[in-house]
């Protein structure tokens, strides 16, 4: 998630702190929002470790893109 947290400050110029809001923020709606519970426990399994390119695919294919 950190990765993820250092592209959105870099991309966006916002603050660290707001950028992990942000991360914060859209990684609950997808998890509330996403059909099935074990989507939920697979996206933070995707956030320990991965790095920005790997989680992306990994929500690609979470939601059915290839």
């Amino acid at each position: 998630m950190d990765e993820l947290i250092k592209l959105i400050t870099k991309k966006v110029g916002s603050p660290e702190d707001k950028a992990k809001i942000a991360v914060e923020t859209v990684l609950g709606f997808l998890k509330e929002k996403l059909p099935d519970g074990r989507i939920a426990s697979q996206i933070d399994g995707l956030l320990q470790g991965s790095s920005v390119e790997n989680l992306v695919g990994g929500l690609g294919s979470l939601l059915g893109k290839k």
